[in-house]
């Protein structure tokens, strides 16, 4: 198991400014200094941060190759060619087919058709199958989206079939753009557009929006379908900022007042019909119901099968009659359930392979293989056995006669430079900083986990193996009053670059009645009170932190670091911490 965590104070903002704000927006310092450490210094800026507005997106076409997609698309329409909306299998990449194919629908196409891709037979990204199938279609045009931006050798062949591409993508370009009618992403060298972090479903809404310019349509025509942009932004995990900041912000307004028929049913299945919906709802509910239909096989021997396990989110996301909606998101949902199951029958499996191996387990990284395992499968596993291990993972299995798998990070390591030192090894990989997916030769395996773990052992350092918790800064009990949790509120919706603040408050104790819950027991609930001020006690709720429970309930005290969320029940709003770590008051 992983050390006790660190807790890191951020540098905290000048203190000249966080007064100079906090007098000019009348907040409390504190709040201040949480706009300063993110970057925002003037009245302006505050004012633009805590005011999100749809004018203030930036104009579609300064992004390269715009004016040629919309071009294209409106020539399709025209002529009611038919297009094929192509997709990634994940949530970005469904969400993105779905809002393409339901703006597309309403222009009255009657010849549109979507496809995603199986993860099990064509993997990753533009399949030649897929543009084979479009052909016997008669298919035109494909807009692929979340991916393509690599497939230089695959947009090639489809145009010795009559067929154009669009790509939307969001992912880095390699050194050859291809050759399609028109490539959206704003990581290309040479597109200017102002912001380079928008998801694929972004950059397909970006292109809409486009068309909705061109043809002189009302931005409404987009705007209704913002509640599928905040899901694949969310899922994404891309930075909540900017004009991720203004898609998240209408999104979430979209998906609590008026969502889709689709989405609707995969939140009153998710339990949240009652709830006001947060990011992170969509990160821990939404989002892996529709992730799980592309991660579980497809049957081969089911004539009435989807293509692909991922069709199914589309279908369900496109829904426009409750009771189809119904169906799909109840599929959806069993395909949740089966995930899970295979996901903790894998991970119990992972975990005794390498307690029972010394030398697997003493190392500073993992590497671990089972050719049984499920494909779509893997990349959970890594992040589970992360939360044990704390250290770099990779977690591999056999698929079509090669060993393929997914590799997980832990914050400050390069995971991806780390693979790319085996790159002679592998066949194929991709990735980032912290998440990267590989294939290679089964004879390869051995090689490559002594490399990847001399690489790591080389390279690591060694306070990145212990988990460490990342606090914005100190608070007392009695700064949380509702001016704070209102202005606090302000700064959502929180997400990567803009991650709910974490505060400290030391020398805090319980009165004894600390109790745990759950239904293994496994969550500590308890009312925290401060010496300032002991006539005020906060609940507070330690997620799977059962170990504390002995010493908090004594009554000693205590330091706690969390977060301030706000509990809603029988139509009361009450703040609560969300303790993130506990470790016992220094004796002075």
């Amino acid at each position: 198991m992983s050390a006790e965590k660190r807790w890191v104070l951020k540098p905290q903002g000048d203190a000249a400014k966080v007064a100079a704000l906090a007098a000019a927006l009348d907040i409390p310092p504190v709040l201040a200094n949480l706009l300063v450490q993110r970057g925002i210094e003037t009245e302006e800026e505050a004012w633009q941060f805590f005011n999100p507005k749809l004018e203030n997106l930036h104009d579609p076409f300064l992004m390269k190759d715009m004016d040629r997609a919309v071009e294209r698309i409106d020539k399709a329409v025209k002529r009611n060619e038919p297009i094929m909306v192509y997709g990634d299998y994940d949530v970005d990449g469904t969400t993105a087919v779905a809002l393409v194919y339901s703006f597309l629908r309403r222009l009255g196409l009657s010849s549109l058709l979507f496809y995603i891709p199986d993860r099990y037979t064509e993997g990753y990204g533009i399949s030649v199958k897929a543009i084979d199938y479009a052909q016997r279609k008669g298919v035109g045009l494909i807009i692929a989206l979340d991916c393509g931006i690599k497939a230089t050798e695959k947009v090639a062949y489809a145009k010795t079939k009559g067929i154009d591409f669009i790509i939307c993508d969001h992912h880095l370009p390699g050194d050859t753009i291809p050759e399609a009618v028109a490539v959206l992403d704003s990581k290309r060298p040479d597109c200017n557009y102002p912001f380079k972090e928008l998801s694929g479903c972004g950059v397909g809404f970006k292109m809409l929006q486009g068309y909705c310019q061109f043809k002189g349509l009302p931005f409404s025509e987009v705007e209704c379908l913002l509640d599928l942009v905040v899901v694949s932004i969310a899922s994404d995990i891309v930075p909540l900022v900017g004009e991720n900041r203004i898609l998240a912000y209408y999104g979430l307004k979209r998906l609590n007042e008026k969502p889709g028929k689709g989405l609707s049913s995969i939140i009153k299945i998710c339990g949240l019909d009652k709830h006001v919906i947060t990011i992170d709802d969509i990160v821990f509910k939404i989002g892996p119901r529709i992730n799980a239909a592309g991660r579980m096989e497809v049957d081969s021997d089911d004539e009435n099968a989807a293509p692909s396990g991922g069709h199914s989110a589309v279908y369900l996301m496109v829904a426009r009659d409750e009771e189809v909606a119904s169906e799909y998101g109840a599929f959806i949902d069993t395909c949740n359930q089966d995930r899970k199951n295979i996901d903790r029958s894998i991970t119990q499996e992972a975990h005794e392979i390498i307690e029972s191996r010394p030398e697997l387990k003493n190392r500073k990284s993992t590497v671990i293989y089972n050719p049984k395992w499920m494909k779509g499968i893997v990349g959970i596993v890594a992040s589970r056995l992360i939360e044990t291990y704390y250290r770099p993972t990779v977690v591999l299995t056999m698929s079509n006669g090669y060993v393929t798998g997914s590799a997980r990070s832990v914050p400050g390591f390069d995971l991806y430079q780390a693979v790319e030192s085996c790159a002679d090894l592998l066949e194929n990989f991709g990735g980032h900083i912290y998440a990267a997916g590989l294939t290679m030769r089964p004879e390869n395996v051995e090689e490559f986990t002594r490399r990847f773990n001399d690489y790591v052992e080389e390279h690591i350092d060694p306070e990145m193996l212990i988990p460490q918790v990342e606090i914005d800064s100190e608070l007392l009990f009695s700064d949380i009053t509702h001016k704070f949790r209102t202005t606090l509120n302000r700064f959502q919706p929180f997400g990567p670059e803009n991650n709910a603040p974490v505060f400290v408050t030391r020398g805090v104790s319980n009165r004894g009645d600390a109790r745990l819950v759950g239904a293994e027991q496994e969550h500590l609930k308890m009312d925290l009170i401060q010496g300032q001020k002991p006539n005020t006690s906060i609940p507070a709720i330690a997620f799977q932190q059962p170990t504390h429970y002995e010493h908090v309930r004594s009554g000693k005290c205590i330091d706690v670091c969390y977060s301030v969320v706000e509990n809603h029940y029988r139509g009361t709003v009450s703040a609560q911490l969300r303790i993130k770590d506990i470790k016992k008051t220094p004796v002075k």
